[in-house]
Parts: structure tokens; sequence; C-alpha cells
């Protein structure tokens, strides 16, 4: 163990106390040493007051109102002085060797290449992938890397990864110094997409790290398509269309078409208005948005429209053939 860590491991929390231990006992046995960062966001219950007296060793920052995932992030981020973030959900549990096989992908990839993020191999409880980075395609529209494949099937460069995944982000100080940290317009969902997009749209980019780095247990926070969730998500991806100009650009139509089809399903088969709410609500604080441009040579384009349908099941990356090395 090191006495001066080169890695920063940034921890939101909201509640959960079982998640957020069982976060903090894996990141501090860790085989190589990081300074911890535990952001208690305001969490309902005595959370904050439990990390304090078991894990006194950490830094602990108690916010004094709810600011929700990404500010919470900010605050973390902040704090730090590390080369390297690694942002983690609280609902992870790394493997021991997590941070030391970190710190070894993204030294070598930086020595050949301007690298200013990494994307990581997580597993859900069930042995199957969880996730490995984001890809996105021309509208903009984000999708989880093999989320629900066999871990033998997720591939680091195909499809290419867009960006790291916000479960565990690996972000390179250096390249949040120049681009900015986290859009604070969106609470939660979404966020890492927006960092991502701006990252490649500054010519940084994404290695995706091999080999499964921890398990994601999932939606401890705003949980697994709860009516917050929906309603975020729906929030996030309004915001975006709005902040990128997508509706003001060639692929306009097709973005129209699937917005539509999306909304109106969730309206017919779940009666769920939330998405829909949350995408007028995003749309109208995208605009006072900065203006960006999305970064088209970092997109999927082979993502076709009808793809970019079956992407959003819970079936595709598990019924993808799987790609020969």
């Amino acid at each position: 163990m090191t006495d001066a860590p080169d890695i920063d491991i940034v921890i939101p929390v909201y509640g959960g106390w079982d998640f957020v231990r069982s976060c903090l006992l894996a990141a501090t046995r860790q085989s190589v040493a990081a300074r911890i960062i535990v952001v208690d966001d305001h969490s309902p219950d005595d959370t904050a007051d439990r990390v304090a007296a078991e894990f006194p060793e950490v830094t602990l920052i108690r916010n004094d109102r709810n600011l929700g995932f990404a500010r919470a992030c900010n605050v973390g981020l902040a704090a730090g002085s590390a080369r390297l973030v690694m942002l983690v959900n609280s609902d992870v549990v790394l493997e021991p060797d997590a941070v030391e096989r970190v710190l070894a992908a993204m030294t070598a990839g930086a020595e050949s290449r301007r690298v200013g993020s990494g994307a990581t191999l997580l597993l859900a409880p069930d042995g199957t992938v969880d996730s490995y980075g984001i890809v996105a395609d021309v509208t903009g529209a984000g999708f989880v890397r093999f989320h629900g494949a066999e871990p033998a099937a997720a591939d680091p460069v195909d499809p290419p990864v867009l960006g790291p995944y916000g479960a565990v982000a690996i972000y390179v100080r250096a390249a949040l110094d120049e681009i900015g940290l986290f859009d604070t317009n969106i609470f939660m969902y979404g966020e890492e997409l927006d960092l991502a997009f701006r990252l490649r749209a500054a010519a940084w980019e994404c290695v995706a790290i091999e080999g499964p780095l921890g398990t994601h247990l999932g939606g401890a926070s705003a949980g697994r398509e709860s009516a917050r969730q929906r309603r975020l998500s729906g929030f996030a991806r309004g915001y975006l269309l709005r902040k990128y100009g997508v509706l003001r650009s060639r692929w306009a139509l097709r973005a129209l078409a699937v917005e539509l089809v999306v909304s109106a399903a969730r309206l017919v088969l779940r009666r769920d208005v939330l998405s829909l709410r949350g995408r007028w609500e995003g749309w109208r604080r995208g605009a006072a948005a900065p203006t960006a441009v999305l970064p088209l040579h970092a997109v999927d384009r082979t993502i076709g429209l009808r793809e970019s349908m079956r992407m959003r099941g819970d079936r595709y990356w598990a019924d993808r053939p799987v790609s020969p090395r």
C-alpha cells in the first residue's frame, strides 16, 4: 500500500446503509491504496453517521441538502487531487485488485493516446454483464454496452466504446480540468453520457479496461423502473436532445419518430406519463443549456433506426451474435 495514492475513489451516497457498507468494505481493502471520498447527499437515514463511525479513514462530506447525483459527484471530484478519479456507485462491490488494474490500464493507454476516461466491465449478481461502458447512435441516444450478455461476449472494442458507464467510471483529472465536470442541470441519469460527449468532442479518448472490476447490484438510489427513475431518465433525454441540437440536425426526423414511438408505447402499454413529462421538462430546461455539438466521430454510425429500437429491449445484448476475436 502506498502513502500517496494516484487515484481518488468518489462514492456518492443517498441512504441504503447495507449497500454502502458492502461498497466501502471492498473499497478500503484494495491491493493498491486510493483516497476514498464519500459524499452523503443528505441521506434520509443515518447512513452518514454510520460511515463516520465504521470507516473513520475515509473522507466524508455531508451535503446539507439533496443536490442530486451529478452535483454530489462534482462535490467529491472537487475535494480530490489525484491524477485519476474513480466514480463508484454505492451499490457496487469492487474486486480486491480493481484499483491496481485501473491504474495499470490507464497508464498503459496514455502512453500512445490522449486518454481522458476509462470504461469498466461490471457484472450483475447473476454473473451476466451489467455494463461495459456506453455507446450512442447518431441521435445522441445512449445505450449500456453488453447489458445482460455473458462475460465472454463483452468485447472491449466492438462496438467502439464512447465513454464509461456511471456505476464505475474512470476519469483523468487533467481532462476534467479542461472540459469541466458533470452538467448540474441533470439531477440523475444521462450525466455520464453528456460528459462522454464533451470529452470526445475535445479529442479525449476512452479505453475499455478488460476483466470484471466488480459487481453492480443496481437500483439502490432511485430503483429500477421506479416512478422517479422514469421521470429523471426522460428528463435527461429531452434535455440532451435540445442541448446538442439534435432536432436541428439531419437526424431530426429519426429522433422525433423514435421518441414518439417510445413515449406512445409507454403510455399505452404501461400507462406511463412520467417518461413523457420528464422529456418535456428536460426539453424546456435545455433552452438555457450552453450550445454543444454532438461528436459524430465518436458515436456508432452503424446503429440504424431498427437497431436502435432493438437496443432498448432487455434481450438485445444477450441475443446478439458473439463476434470472433
